[in-house]
């Protein structure tokens, strides 16, 4: 079970956007995320008329180590560490560190 999820509001803790917050859009690999609005450059596309492109040059997003991210907590609206909690029907679910809330919930 990951840590940080698709669609998590998350913060950067590091880096060149170091306090910029977005959205998860997706997990690249098991350490890489993709964020909305982070880690953003500059992609220079050449034109391709097959395909009816355009050339130019495109801003995108780039993946960025979960290692650098951290969730947020909508109570406090800072970085919070997560855990592990299981609850009394089975189910594993993931919890702030700071006031034991469930995430998501």
């Amino acid at each position: 079970m990951e840590k940080i999820r698709k669609g998590d509001e998350v913060i950067v803790l590091t880096g060149r956007d170091k306090g910029k917050r977005g959205h998860v859009l997706s997990r690249v690999d098991p350490g890489h995320v993709l964020v909305e609005g982070v880690n953003k450059v500059k992609k220079h596309v050449k034109p391709n008329p097959m395909k009816g492109e355009v050339g130019g040059i495109r801003e995108k997003e780039m993946p960025i180590d979960q290692s650098n991210v951290a969730l947020v907590n909508p109570q406090t609206q800072k970085a919070d560490r997560i855990g592990f909690k299981v609850l009394a029907d089975g189910r594993k679910v993931r919890v702030f560190k700071s006031n034991g809330e469930q995430v998501g919930a």
